[in-house]
């Protein structure tokens, strides 16, 4: 059966940078098995199978693979997905939709601008309020696992951790951007650290951006999932939420903060964290970010 597909660059204004993304539409049949396979030929962070919704008024349900697993939420692909599927509703034309988007993880409000006819920007309720699920093990297993020094972990009070907004992460900070350049996964030591709680997932970051007007520099490892680095992770910095509102305590209001990752790669994406905090507590976290059309063509699979 030929299946239409997609490929986009998400959070990214330009072509070949940010996090790619190829999108497979008309998949109605696909077995679990088939849509791994899939993904495993696109060898792309992440690929989106778009079906229908089980009800009438969601847009459409998502089921997205890494090559090697199914995830039950992730950013980039929920971002790009509703950037395509907003651009495929509104003919390439310029204007402004809200859709909701069918995820395992929950269901996820969706708001889109269409600037032109190949690029928008979408912007998405996480599913589920970030927490913080566990501990990792100690700086010197961290810089161990990291490739790094005790003394590159931690900054201004903040602490390693597990947390999760849907996919659970290990979240590390470090003392430096260059500590983070420096940073690569070390084989059975990375195992051992982000194994269990973080399922492989590594999410490291530091207070010293390229940019001064970005609030974070990171960058995301699970070699496990079939992802060395990931250009840009969304579901992480929607964990980060928390993180933030553990270690920097921000004041009721609305919050804004861009996040830099894929730099490292030479596919620099740039990612919003917007959350709202009302009595101290961290009522609502959102994603945002651009997605561009790369390219399109049938699938025969």
């Amino acid at each position: 059966m030929a299946r239409r597909y997609y490929t986009l660059d998400v959070f990214t204004g330009e072509v070949l940078a940010g996090n790619p993304l190829a999108v497979v539409l008309d998949s109605e049949g696909l077995s679990d098995d088939r849509m791994q396979a899939i993904a495993r030929e696109f060898n792309l962070s992440e690929t989106v199978f778009v079906g229908k919704p089980a009800q009438v008024s969601h847009r459409a349900s998502l089921r997205i693979f890494t090559p090697a697993h199914e995830l039950p939420f992730a950013g980039h692909p929920t971002v790009g997905t509703a950037v395509l599927l907003s651009l495929l509703d509104l003919s390439g034309k310029p204007g402004k939709i809200d859709l909701a988007l069918e995820e395992k993880a929950g269901l996820v409000p969706c708001a889109v601008e269409v600037t032109r006819s190949d690029h928008g920007r979408a912007t998405f309720v996480a599913p589920r309020l970030p927490e913080r699920i566990g501990d990792l093990p100690d700086r010197a297993a961290l810089a161990r696992a990291l490739s790094l020094d005790a003394r590159d972990i931690g900054f201004r009070g903040y602490e390693p951790g597990v947390f999760s907004a849907g996919v659970p992460f290990g979240c590390v900070p470090l003392t430096s951007r260059a500590a983070v350049t420096r940073a690569k996964p070390s084989g059975e030591p990375f195992t051992n650290a982000f194994g269990e709680l973080a399922r492989g997932a590594a999410y490291i970051y530091c207070a010293e951006p390229l940019d001064r007007s970005h609030a974070f520099h990171a960058r995301m490892f699970a070699p496990d999932f079939g992802v060395r680095e990931d250009p840009a992770t969304g579901s992480a910095a929607a964990a980060f939420a928390d993180v933030i509102m553990r270690f920097a305590k921000p004041k009721d209001g609305e919050h804004s903060f861009v996040i830099e990752q894929g730099d490292a790669m030479g596919r620099p994406s740039r990612i919003t964290l917007s959350m709202s905090v009302a009595g101290g507590r961290l009522t609502q976290a959102r994603i945002g970010g651009e997605a561009v059309i790369v390219s399109e063509g049938t699938l025969h699979a």
